[in-house]
């Protein structure tokens, strides 16, 4: 099994911030995903920030996704329309499969705390070499929504009825 230890499966994450103006100083929604998976007992594998830049965004992910140690990666920042948001675009044609029920639920989970403004949302997730992928805004309120609502549980192995972590381990068997 990839990279998983305990009764939960815990786990190596990398976190990318995508981002032209944030700075490790005020990376608040990066700290706040960094805190929390530490805090459910996985490990920062990989922390950075890169410019809203389609060929960055996916040249550190692309490295990640190839790093078989790396079991998951959360992205915050660029999934919205305006300036040069460009994650979704970025991230896409890089995945096997695309987890569609993702960017649904943030939405509804989202709606309730900011209404009708969670239509600009371009939240998404999938798996590229059995990493999985999720894509959400810059914002740290809906970082703590993503986490707190679908992805703490999705990478915590003793979710029922099912979870991520378990499919997590198909490429370390096979190499």
């Amino acid at each position: 099994m990839a990279n998983v230890d305990g009764d939960m499966g815990h786990l190596s994450i990398a976190v990318l911030t995508v981002s032209d103006t944030r700075t490790r100083e005020n990376d608040t929604s990066g700290d706040y995903l960094a805190q929390a998976l530490q805090e459910e007992g996985h490990h920062t594998a990989a922390r950075v920030i890169v410019r809203d830049d389609i060929y960055q965004i996916r040249a550190t992910l692309s490295a990640w996704i190839a790093d078989a140690k790396i079991n998951a990666v959360l992205i915050t920042g660029g999934t919205g329309f305006s300036g040069r948001d460009s994650t979704p675009e970025a991230v896409l044609p890089l995945f096997d499969k695309e987890v569609d029920g993702f960017g649904e639920v943030f939405r509804a989970l989202s709606f309730s705390e900011i209404g009708s403004s969670t239509i600009q949302s371009r939240a998404v997730a999938g798996f590229a070499n059995d990493t999985v992928i999720f894509c959400m805004p810059g914002s740290t309120g809906a970082c703590k929504t993503a986490w707190n609502g679908i992805i703490r549980e999705q990478l915590d192995s003793r979710h029922r009825p099912c979870n991520f972590v378990g499919v997590l381990g198909v490429r370390e068997a096979n190499e």
